[in-house]
């Protein structure tokens, strides 16, 4: 059992089909009454291939990830953007592809206007009738920052449809009546939901109160799951040398090796080769600018920890390797916040994914100043190093306050815990997921 529904995702996604469809229902009965077989067909397969590319917008603009479904202020923004794009779309398709082609073309914007509101509508409010969920109440029994942590979230956001009433910490337990304490609280508040840390020994003397629960229709969740299916990274101060030995390992499928490295190459191969065009004019843009080198060879942390050359445009007067004294006096070149900003200061990296020191996705490697100051402050931070880092990765789309070239031992922390989600799961499933949203933040020049 689980707070949150992995059919959710799937709901929603059979709900936008059903808005789509029955959009171009209404409008065909608008338009035509009753059409016949061939107004249908005409209007069927075109609109189905369309709404195909619609569920792929969809998929990008975070529509169907949890974190939209929570957080309802955002939505409406959401929604409006991508039905913009959408709608900019079907007009491109409509008007310049022929085979897309129909007529007249008032159906179309009929259409436009009737999907708009229906998948408002649905996103808005049908979701909850047609979904409810049952409020339940909950206890948490657990240590750490975490224990809070996820008690708030939880608390204050009801489509998780779950509440704390109460939260243990385990720290104190020698010194509590256990049974008065917890049992007598899930008695009165009627608990039907445990979440606890079943990897921190102290649990273990309450074991046998907690198995009588199960007799009473009481489900238990491990708070390490629930930690990570709500914010998406590993909860650090929870995990031991234990979580490493059952979560982590480099034995992979060899389909999922394969495929990952083919897709590097072929895709780093495509892209590089079409990035030269650019080339000339970002080096003379950089030369005009101050006279110096336009590329700049830094050596990064890889994976196993062996030192690899990676190369990039140059941004700053200077490449200062993280040292803090020379990063003082350094400052960017005139062309270096656009070039980074735009990610363009990246492309010659395409030589490394080709030469195999990163992938396209991956962690993101680290300078080895930083890694040396990081190995010593952060618990378990070489285990980054398992796998190749990558151009772009979880933690860089989902950790908004990730450090750049200096050291912040508590931001990396917060850092390595998406890293660690990522090792954990990683995918093609997930890689692409990465790669649609990199393309998401690169085309609205909100990366960093």
């Amino acid at each position: 059992m689980s707070i949150l529904s992995k059919k959710e995702s799937l709901i929603l996604a059979l709900g936008d089909i059903v808005s789509f469809f029955a959009a171009l229902w209404l409008m065909l009965f608008v338009r035509y009454g009753n059409p016949d077989q061939y107004i249908f067909y005409a209007h069927f397969v075109p609109f189905s291939i369309l709404f195909i590319v619609w569920i792929g917008v969809f998929f990008v603009a975070g529509l169907y990830e949890k974190h939209t479904l929570l957080f309802k202020s955002r939505l409406p923004r959401i929604l409006i953007n991508t039905s913009v794009i959408n709608i900019v779309i079907a007009i491109v398709l409509f008007y310049f592809v022929p085979y897309f082609g129909i007529t007249p073309k008032a159906n179309l914007f009929i259409y436009l206007i009737f999907s708009s509101a229906f998948i408002f509508l649905w996103r808005m409010y049908g979701y909850r009738f047609l979904y409810p969920k049952k409020e339940q109440q909950a206890i948490l029994i657990g240590t750490g920052d975490e224990l809070s942590e996820l008690a708030g979230e939880v608390n204050k956001n009801e489509r998780y449809g779950t509440r704390f009433v109460s939260t243990v910490e385990l720290d104190r337990l020698g010194t509590i009546d256990f049974r008065a304490a917890v049992l007598e609280i899930v008695r009165k508040e009627k608990i039907s939901l445990v979440v606890l840390d079943l990897q921190n020994s102290k649990i273990t003397p309450v074991l046998p109160n907690l198995y009588q629960l199960i007799f009473q229709n009481i489900s238990f969740v491990d708070i390490h799951r629930l930690y990570e299916e709500i914010f998406d990274r590993v909860p650090l101060s929870l995990i031991k040398y234990d979580w490493f030995i059952q979560n982590i390992s480099l034995s992979r499928s060899a389909s999922y090796d394969v495929l990952k490295r083919s897709m590097d190459v072929a895709l780093s191969l495509l892209l590089g080769a079409v990035s030269l065009v650019l080339y000339p004019f970002i080096v003379l843009a950089i030369k005009l600018d101050d006279g110096g080198p336009a590329l700049i060879f830094q050596e990064r942390v890889g994976a196993r920890g062996r030192i690899i050359r990676t190369i990039k445009f140059r941004t700053m007067e200077r490449d200062d390797a993280g040292i803090a004294a020379v990063q003082k006096k350094n400052r960017p070149t005139r062309v270096g916040p656009f070039l980074r900003k735009s990610r363009i200061d990246e492309l010659p990296q395409f030589w490394n994914v080709l030469r195999g020191d990163l992938s396209l996705i991956g962690p993101r490697p680290e300078l080895p100043s930083l890694v040396k100051v990081y190995e010593s402050e952060v618990p378990f931070y070489g285990a980054r190093h398992l796998i190749k880092p990558g151009l772009s990765g979880w933690a860089q789309l989902y950790h908004e306050g990730h450090p750049h070239h200096r050291a912040d031992v508590e931001e990396t922390k917060i850092k390595l815990s998406f890293d660690l989600y990522y090792i954990k799961n990683r995918s093609l499933f997930l890689d692409l997921k990465i790669a649609l949203k990199t393309i998401k933040t690169l085309l609205s020049r909100s990366g960093a």
